[in-house]
């Protein structure tokens, strides 16, 4: 696992746009795993910006969100369908038959299930995935004690993950206590994992994920059994690693070298 630690949220973030702009260069047709929420906010604006510099396509790229609420439709404004297109898929070029959300609105979440999980074999698997990483240590909506191999499935949130997204919804909106996740098999064979984790509030997650025992109770930590991720961290998030100090030093090290 590489450990990369910036001064800020937003050099964090284009640290990872800089990453997903070179990984889209090289190949064009990437198969892209996508994150919704706070932490992946300024990468997707610092990719519409490389975007409309001409600098970036996403033409050819094929996406596949982690997840999706149960119960909202796809217009409405907290369905992670809305948020893609207002975030990120609405102010680029690519192609709308090559977005994939795993939404359900007919009923059979079984057969969604299945379905979402052979369309990404189908496409070759994940090239690059991307994830924010919850104040619980989840991925996806992947709570703690989630099987380590699990896939993509109904899933009901935590109560901890329910107050920290009843801020987005409004008093008079019933909000969702289920959704439709990756499972963490599924995530884990992605050949690139790019974790984001940014202020101090994730801190404890993001020391249980990076220098925690490899358990369910921080499903993020099972990325320590991943051969390629990165996670990219501000210093308020970094600010309860034990070998902060050692992080530092390596990724210096690690950019002379590749210099």
């Amino acid at each position: 696992m590489r450990v990369v630690i910036l001064p800020t949220e937003k050099e964090a973030s284009h640290f990872a746009a800089d990453f997903i702009e070179k990984f889209i260069t090289e190949k064009n047709n990437s198969i892209l795993g996508l994150a919704t929420g706070s932490s992946v906010l300024l990468t997707y604006a610092a990719l519409i910006e490389k975007y409309n510099r001409g600098d970036i396509s996403f033409k050819k790229v094929i996406t596949f969100n982690l997840d999706e609420y149960i119960g909202l439709e796809p217009n409405h404004k907290q369905s992670y369908r809305y948020y893609m297109s207002q975030k990120l898929f609405g102010h680029i070029d690519i192609n709308e038959n090559n977005i994939h959300i795993p939404e359900c609105l007919h009923g059979d979440f079984e057969s969604t299930c299945r379905y979402y999980e052979s369309k990404i074999k189908n496409y070759g698997g994940i090239d690059l995935q991307l994830l924010g990483v919850g104040s619980n240590g989840h991925i996806g909506f992947n709570e703690p004690t989630s099987s380590l191999k699990s896939r993509t499935r109904v899933k009901t949130l935590t109560k901890n993950t329910i107050i920290n997204n009843a801020r987005f919804f409004d008093e008079s909106e019933s909000q969702p206590s289920i959704a439709i996740t990756m499972g963490i098999g599924t995530i884990m064979e992605a050949k690139n994992i790019l974790l984001l984790g940014l202020g101090q509030h994730k801190s404890k997650a993001v020391a249980d994920l990076v220098e925690g025992p490899l358990s369910s109770f921080c499903p993020g930590s099972v990325l320590q059994n991943h051969e390629n991720a990165i996670v990219v961290l501000d210093q308020l998030a970094a600010s309860s690693l034990k070998l902060y100090d050692y992080y530092i030093h390596s990724e210096k090290m690690n950019v002379e070298y590749m210099c």
